[in-house]
């Protein structure tokens, strides 16, 4: 070493004379000890190290087996096949009456009018090899539409959740953002929708529906948007107290220094940091939806015949007969309904301990 280089080493602070030396150990020859993790690698090790997480992961999972893939390995009934077993005892009632038409004839007419009636007691068949929850009081296999009412729920569930995400993110992200009376105008606008009595709204709204006449798959589409309007403000609430705290941070600072736009501060930099409280509850609102959705269609409001809904298998309990005597046509609905939201809750709460930061590695 020249005497130079011993006087610039003399007059470098000692913080700095013994600073690492930069490159990777793997290239100055020496063995590698330690083994760098990625964050998303970090939170999946949380993930599955809990329990509950890998319950409702696998609770998930079969949920979605049984809905979509179990009408294609079993298809030997349909959604909406009535099978009527014995050869359904169909019976005609004739009934008899005098009909006046006093600008035509002047005189009685009488007509005869011949009803086809099926008894009901024929159609409750029990479980049997042929049908594996026997059928209910329409003929058609309790088994097929536990499988059918679980895609109309999961789907409902992820399209609300989705929805509610985007319109919650817009509308937060601005009010946090910009504050001052956009924050003012979108928050009163948040406060009016909580205070709605969500209820009581839905079954003027249902009157109003059933004056309309919609097809089953329309008042699908009808339940949806109601369910995605009561439900977007608790996002709001979130993301705006997030990017509340977010946007007077030192990388934002140095964003205005930069000269980006609002628009890319916002996406780019702004909402990417608040996915994974997103994330945590979309995944906990999936639970609640689909339980939301179970609660209409039970009370009338939601998914109606002859579409499959588990709510709407569960409103058949209504019957004092069926409750009592056929269990088999609402009780594995109402299951199925428990594993969705507790596997949704389980899935939600692992993420949410997953991504907390002050964790323990």
């Amino acid at each position: 070493m020249s005497d130079f280089d011993k006087t610039i080493e003399e007059e470098l602070p000692a913080d700095v004379a013994a600073a690492p030396d930069p490159t990777p150990p793997e290239e100055r020859g020496e063995e590698v000890t330690y083994k760098e993790m990625s964050p998303l690698r970090l939170v999946l090790r949380r993930f599955f190290r809990s329990r509950l997480s890998i319950v409702g992961l696998v609770m998930i999972v079969a949920l979605f087996l049984f809905s979509f893939l179990g009408p294609v390995v079993y298809s030997r009934w349909g959604e909406e096949t009535v099978d009527r077993p014995d050869g359904g005892a169909i019976t005609e009632l004739t009934n008899k009456y005098t009909h006046n038409d006093v600008s035509q004839l002047g005189d009685g007419v009488e007509v005869e009018e011949v009803i086809e009636h099926v008894s009901t007691d024929n159609l409750l068949a029990p479980p049997s090899a042929r049908h594996l929850l026997g059928t209910d009081d329409k003929g058609m296999d309790v088994f097929v539409r536990l499988m059918y009412g679980g895609r109309i729920s999961l789907i409902i569930g992820f399209i609300v959740v989705i929805l509610e995400t985007l319109i919650g993110v817009l509308l937060g992200g601005l009010a946090g953002y910009f504050g001052g009376w956009v924050d003012s105008v979108i928050m009163r606008i948040v406060d009016i929708f909580n205070c709605i009595p969500t209820l009581p709204i839905l079954l003027i709204a249902s009157a109003t529906i059933e004056s309309w006449e919609l097809s089953p798959d329309q008042q699908i589409y009808v339940l949806m948007a109601f369910i995605t309007l009561f439900s977007w403000s608790g996002t709001a609430r979130l993301v705006r107290g997030q990017i509340l705290s977010l946007r007077e941070q030192e990388f934002m600072t140095a964003t205005e220094v930069m000269g980006l736009s609002i628009w890319r501060r916002l996406f780019k930099h702004l909402i990417p940091n608040v996915m994974p409280q997103l994330i945590v509850s979309m995944t906990l609102g999936l639970g609640s939806v689909i339980l939301y959705e179970s609660t209409l269609s039970y009370l009338g409001l939601g998914v109606q015949l002859p579409k499959a809904a588990w709510g709407t298998m569960i409103a058949t309990a209504n019957d004092p007969v069926i409750l009592q005597y056929h269990v088999n046509m609402w009780l594995p609905a109402g299951v199925l309904i428990v594993i969705a939201v507790l596997g949704f809750n389980f899935v939600g709460d692992g993420l949410r301990d997953a991504m907390d930061p002050k964790a323990k590695k």
